[in-house]
């Protein structure tokens, strides 16, 4: 008789086609099928727990099956689970849209919906192009992304991403944009200032020449986060904003990985102080709930599209679910929850914990780097420690790790040779401490073959 898990897993094997995942290998292992979640524990169908060690993709905020988002979703389904925003308005969306303008970047006052990190990309990369058309600028039509950029998969996102293994085969597919290297410390000759000052000078010197051709910059600000959770040297951001200040350029901020409180800031420009043209948000928006991104805008941008209706300035652009009131409900819930809970006061005092707790990790020969913004962390593992040799890619060595700590109690997944630690912001110390506990014997019995000590 064939049991549940095996008909289910069955049927994954032979229907689902799983995101980023080569399915080869995926359909000769027994999958992990996830059943429900409560707090910061994931349950599969038979019933073993998992800390969920990277916040379900990084946009888990406040645990799983959390009683006031449920009931802010139960409560608007008692009045509509969708209505257009095409010409129309719905009470959630509205209430959100305030809430966001209050909480962004200075300046940040129109709110565009979507429903994904990717689509919301997509938009601001429409909205600065056209924002140029409008006014009638027709030269400034390309765009600036930085080295290792991953914005989404769509194909406006991936234009003005830069990372090979994901992007290449589409190469031909795409609009060419320019691009300036993000200042990684670790594998830069001359550390972290030299890493700073060439990324500084790339980029100014593509302005001084270039930026009556350029239309925007697109950046991950502070953290840039599939390239392997690179930090910037401080001061870079606020610096790179004033350079498109000073040449006319716009600036979108990708926040969609490092928004709501990820970083130990609402928002990763609020720490240098940085108020971008435009900025992309999602993930935590709706406390990792439902599909909702949102594109912000300045009054500025917006008036380039604010005109008479024969001049055609409309932003001809939307999906079908923007603006869904079950996300924004959720949204505002979230939102609520952060205030109550004081989640990103909380967040720089967790970080600090997890801090401490993987310090002694540095020590170990197979540790390269451990870069850390908040609660975004990156582990570095490396061949070679004296020569920063990267393991081979063969090696599996990110996925073996992730795998162990699978079997330890922990999920994540690794970018490469690079561990991944991003646990949900309402984590209790005793969760930190427990998953970071898995994190280094992790670690330590895959690299090393042996036990923690």
């Amino acid at each position: 008789m064939t049991s549940d898990y095996e008909r289910l897993a069955a049927l994954n094997k032979n229907h689902v086609w799983h995101p980023f995942t080569q399915m080869k290998d995926y359909v000769h292992s027994d999958p992990l099928i996830i059943e429900r979640g409560e707090g910061i524990m994931l349950y599969d169908v038979h019933g073993r727990a998992y800390y969920d060690g990277f916040s379900s993709v990084w946009l888990n905020v406040h645990g799983h099956h959390v009683p006031e988002l449920n009931q802010a979703i139960t409560e608007q389904l008692k009045l509509v689970a969708h209505s257009t925003l095409l010409g129309m308005a719905n009470v959630p969306a509205i209430e959100l849209a305030e809430k966001l303008a209050g909480i962004s970047p200075k300046g940040l006052n129109k709110v565009f919906y979507s429903d994904s990190g990717a689509t919301g990309v997509e938009i601001a990369i429409k909205m600065a192009f056209q924002y140029w058309h409008n006014q009638g600028v027709r030269g400034k039509t390309s765009f600036i992304t930085m080295n290792q950029a991953y914005h989404g998969d769509t194909i406006g996102a991936v234009s003005v991403g830069a990372i090979p293994l994901y992007h290449d085969v589409f190469r031909p597919m795409l609009f060419p944009s320019h691009i300036i290297p993000y200042p990684y410390a670790y594998r830069h000759e001359g550390g972290e200032m030299k890493a700073l000052e060439d990324t500084l000078a790339a980029l100014r010197n593509l302005l001084e020449t270039r930026a009556d051709e350029i239309a925007a910059l697109i950046v991950e600000p502070i953290v840039q986060g599939a390239s392997g959770i690179i930090v910037m040297p401080q001061g870079c951001l606020s610096e790179m904003a004033a350079l498109c200040r000073k040449h006319g350029v716009l600036l979108i901020a990708d926040e969609v990985a490092t928004g709501f409180g990820r970083t130990g800031a609402m928002f990763a420009c609020d720490l240098e102080d940085v108020s971008p043209d435009l900025m992309v948000i999602g993930k935590g928006l709706t406390g990792g709930y439902l599909p909702l991104a949102a594109t912000l805008a300045t009054d500025e941008v917006y008036s380039a599209f604010y005109g008479d209706y024969q001049e055609q300035k409309t932003f001809f652009h939307g999906h079908s679910f923007t603006g869904n009131p079950l996300g924004c409900a959720a949204a505002l819930a979230n939102l609520k929850l952060f205030e109550d809970r004081n989640i990103v006061e909380g967040v720089r005092t967790k970080a600090s914990f997890v801090e401490q707790k993987l310090a002694a990790l540095k020590d170990r020969p197979h540790v390269g780097e451990i870069r850390q913004k908040g609660l975004m962390v990156g582990i570095e593992l490396v061949q070679d420690k004296d020569s920063r040799a990267p393991y081979d890619w063969a090696e599996r060595i990110g996925v073996r790790t992730s795998l162990r700590a699978r079997e330890l109690g922990m999920l994540t997944r690794p970018l490469g040779n690079v561990i991944v630690f991003i646990p949900p912001l309402a984590s209790s110390q005793a969760e930190l401490d427990a998953m970071t506990a898995i994190l280094s014997e992790s670690i330590i019995s895959v690299t090393e073959g042996g036990a923690v000590t």
